[in-house]
């Protein structure tokens, strides 16, 4: 049976700076899949066979198949992808092998693993980390039946459960930690850096909450006049940070961009034009949109991701409630996947059997046509569908018993004694 690891960190293991250092865009996954050589030109110098990378704001996981004792080579592979010693992280990750990877990859889907409890977003993220890894041709049968049944998983938990009411993201909490330490929503000036899925919601939680004076910010003024139409809010550019910091009571930011756009000097210098006005920086972007340092900067707070964690509770004790339906959709999902997985023990032992069963009838029903040269073509066909039907009436039993065998203890030993049997060998 096929091995299935994963190997990871998360919001529980790692602080957002060591989450920041292994974080994967898109670009670096796809490169990291590349170099790792399973693709479908056949080329394999490791034993990974399929692999899929899921790197968010709170965790960085691998997924594959590879033999049992892989962990120790897709430690190594996430080091090589991030050139950071395996010593630096080794201690925050956990791995899981087989049903336990199953389990933790479907509690991902389903939102139970996430920061905010049954956040949307997660879904989206697991999909598309399967779809780059299809486009790298890293994903085959296992994998992808895998991500397959995840994300049904998730859709589940959503439509039969209440994990999903009263809508809680990142973005909301923020903006509620914000409303906490400013007051008024309807009173402040709020900057939202960033114009992507993050942002949109950070803007719609501020309407929500009564800001009128909302300004967005984003490298490509188009994107940022997108979202500001959308919601009734102003449009800028990076070339006016500073004047829009100074400008603001309330700072979001969340671009996604690789590297700190908002530095200590920004702060300061923004600050010396409103000496007498707090402000106030929620960080929701990984890697970092602001630097650490920007927190000793007078009059300014500063929240990042790790901040956030503690002020979740209130607004998740509603979705606690659903949290043992959850569960038991994942419990079932998870069954039905191993039932699945324990099939393909005897898979290639049913495809050869009834490969071999269709060459021989084949060479068995041209003998005998050759020696009944006299029969129509209608009579032929007749012949060929008898055939058909002797081979796939003998072969009803030996198949449905085979499935019913994967299911057991005794699974490889018994498709091991079944090619014996049907003389089939193993090439």
């Amino acid at each position: 049976m096929p091995v299935i690891h994963c190997v990871g960190l998360n919001h529980r293991t790692a602080d957002v700076a060591l989450r920041e250092r292994l974080a994967f865009s898109e670009e670096d996954i796809r490169a990291a899949l590349a170099r790792l050589g399973c693709g479908t030109n056949g080329s394999r110098p490791t034993d990974i066979a399929e692999m899929v990378i899921l790197s968010t704001c709170n965790r960085t996981e691998i997924y594959a198949v590879a033999p049992r004792e892989a962990f120790p080579v897709l430690e190594g592979f996430i080091a090589d992808a991030k050139g950071m010693p395996l010593e630096e992280f080794q201690h925050a990750l956990y791995r899981y092998r087989d049903e336990e990877a199953v389990h933790h990859l479907f509690r991902v889907a389903a939102g139970l693993d996430s920061l905010v409890l049954g956040e949307p977003q997660i879904l989206g993220q697991v999909t598309r980390a399967w779809e780059l890894a299809r486009g790298q041709g890293t994903v085959r049968a296992v994998l992808g039946r895998l991500f397959q049944a995840a994300v049904h998983t998730g859709k589940r938990a959503r439509t039969e459960t209440g994990i999903g009411h009263n809508p809680a993201s990142v973005a909301s909490v923020a903006v509620h930690l914000a409303a906490k330490t400013v007051g008024d929503l309807s009173k402040a000036r709020v900057l939202v850096l960033g114009a992507g899925e993050m942002a949109e919601q950070a803007v719609e939680a501020l309407r929500r909450r009564g800001a009128s004076r909302i300004r967005v910010m984003n490298r490509t003024l188009s994107k940022a006049e997108g979202l500001a139409s959308r919601w009734g809010g102003e449009a800028t550019t990076f070339e006016h940070l500073v004047p829009s910091l100074a400008w603001a009571d309330i700072v979001i930011a969340s671009t996604g961009a690789p590297h700190t756009l908002v530095h200590r000097r920004h702060v300061q210098e923004a600050m010396r034009a409103r000496p007498e006005r707090p402000l106030v920086i929620l960080d929701i972007a990984l890697p970092r949109d602001v630097d650490a340092d920007v927190a000793e900067v007078d009059g300014v707070q500063l929240y990042d991701l790790d901040a956030l964690e503690h002020h979740l509770h209130d607004a998740l004790a509603a979705r606690q409630a659903a949290v043992p339906q959850v569960e038991a959709i994942i419990a079932e999902e998870v069954e039905a996947f191993m039932a699945y997985l324990r099939t393909l023990e005897v898979a290639p032992l049913i495809r050869d059997l009834r490969a071999q069963a269709e060459e021989i009838r084949q060479a068995e029903l041209e003998k005998t046509l050759r020696k009944m040269p006299h029969l129509s073509e209608e009579d032929q066909a007749k012949l060929d569908a008898l055939t058909r039907a002797i081979v796939n009436k003998l072969l009803h039993s030996p198949t449905v018993e085979l499935k019913e065998a994967a299911q057991g203890p005794r699974a490889a030993e018994t498709a091991a004694v079944a090619r014996r049997l049907f003389g089939i060998s193993t090439n």
